[in-house]
């Protein structure tokens, strides 16, 4: 059987095919590699054989085969490779998540994600469209800040990731292989109907709190306002920023006046969901400078009641992606067999043309042979004309004649018909 038309592979038929042949065996069946199917299996958290189990086999001796865990809420059910896998519904209860509370003093003083990050933001460099630091780094907290920010902006951080921490919640990086998004993130405060393009940074895997078994996408960044800037010696600054010695410094040298999105000081918090199919989002904005990390616990709050929310949505994207999987395996079938009917169409059809072709062939071979018969049959009868006539001559000329006639023989084909009789091809034997 091709395996390669199996678009969906169930945990459980990976489970059985990897324990039952070596990964190359395995993967050759689907064409793909083994270290393509080994992340496969770790994504799907298949357990797998580790090296040397199959020689250990071979001398049968029988390592302990580990049991299929059960998939968690969330996560992937099979290995689609065509369309979206189908996912372990999340579990989301009506009444209000009883999560086991931690007390801060029970957590570190900084969040394990932002360890070495104002390094790592040191290390960076300033977008050429927009004054935000670019790390050199992707696996990151998903943070946009300028230099002059940066440090509130990680503090702020920290206070909301501490915060969801002591509430029971957990935030992390996206699970490697998970295919859960990032929404985009539009830096400023006020939306124009303009494109847009900032070139912000983004990380390799979202930062993602989890509610329960809800992820919910997290990112914290600085927003830009569209205000008067002053060029000067290649930098903009802020027309209200613009100190003495600056504008003096203008006077004396080529610079202009333009407006542009500059860092605000000011701090948004946008969640989101990170499940396809899914549309939810929602923001915070600081009003002024310093309001977070005040209004955190609210947001918390938030957070552990749009869970529910999110989960709806997911529980609706599985339902709809199902019946768009229904229908586009349907319409396969229907292509499938249509395809069925058109191949067996032209097999008919190629099948009369090699008759139709085979019968003239044959037809036209017979032609040829008796043609080729009565036209040797006319050199037979001037040969045997030749004969008689040497009868009444000379033995010396007799002999000379009898000579050429038999040289002459052998340049003509044979006239015995029964032989390109039995050569002749019928339409049968051509059509075989």
């Amino acid at each position: 059987m091709d395996k390669t038309k199996d678009t969906r592979v169930s945990r459980e038929q990976l489970y059985e095919e990897v324990w039952a042949e070596p990964m190359t065996t395995v993967a050759l069946k689907y064409k793909v590699s083994s270290s393509f199917l080994a992340r496969i299996c770790t994504r799907l958290k298949v357990p797998r054989p580790q090296r040397g189990y199959w020689a250990m086999y071979a001398t049968g001796k029988r390592p302990k085969k580990p049991p299929l865990p059960a998939a968690s809420p969330g996560d992937e059910l099979e290995w689609a490779r065509d369309g979206e896998a189908r996912r372990a519904p999340l579990k989301f209860e009506d009444q209000p998540l009883k999560i086991k509370r931690r007390k801060r003093s029970e957590l570190p003083v900084l969040h394990p994600l932002l360890e070495g990050f104002q390094e790592r933001l040191n290390e960076g460099r300033e977008s050429y469209f927009n004054p935000f630091i670019r790390p050199i780094k992707r696996l990151l907290p998903d943070i946009i800040t300028s230099k002059e920010m940066a440090h509130r902006t990680i503090d702020v951080a920290n206070e909301l990731y501490l915060g969801l921490e002591t509430h029971g919640h957990q935030v992390k990086f996206s699970p490697h292989g998970q295919r859960l998004w990032r929404r985009m993130v539009d830096e400023r405060e006020k939306k124009r109907g303009d494109n847009h393009n900032s070139d912000l940074w983004s990380p390799s895997r979202p930062t993602l709190v989890f509610i329960g078994s809800v992820a919910i996408g997290l990112t914290i960044y600085e927003m830009t306002e569209y205000v008067e800037v002053r060029h000067i010696d290649g930098e903009y600054i802020k027309v209200t920023d613009l100190t003495p010695q600056q504008l003096r410094k203008a006077a004396r040298s080529y610079s202009w006046t333009s407006t542009r999105d500059m860092p605000s000081g000011r701090l948004c918090i946008q969640a989101s969901s990170p499940y396809p199919g899914t549309q939810w989002t929602k923001q915070w904005q600081e009003a002024k400078t310093g309001d977070f990390p005040s209004k955190l616990p609210a947001i918390i709050k938030e957070l552990e009641i749009a869970s529910a929310t999110i989960a709806k949505q997911v529980e609706e994207a599985e339902h709809k992606a199902e019946i768009q999987r229904q229908q586009l395996e349907q319409q396969r079938e229907i292509e499938r067999k249509r395809w069925e009917v058109e191949k067996a169409k032209q097999a008919l059809e190629d099948a009369e043309r090699r008759r139709i072709k085979a019968i003239k062939d044959s037809r036209d071979e017979l032609s040829e042979i008796i043609n080729a018969w009565a036209k040797a049959k006319r050199i037979e009868e001037f040969f045997a004309d030749v004969e008689r006539r040497t009868v009444d001559m000379e033995d010396e000329e007799k002999a000379a004649v009898l000579e050429r006639l038999a040289l002459a023989r052998k340049m003509v084909d044979t006239t015995d018909a029964l032989r390109w009789l039995a050569a002749w091809k019928t339409p049968e034997e051509r059509n075989k």
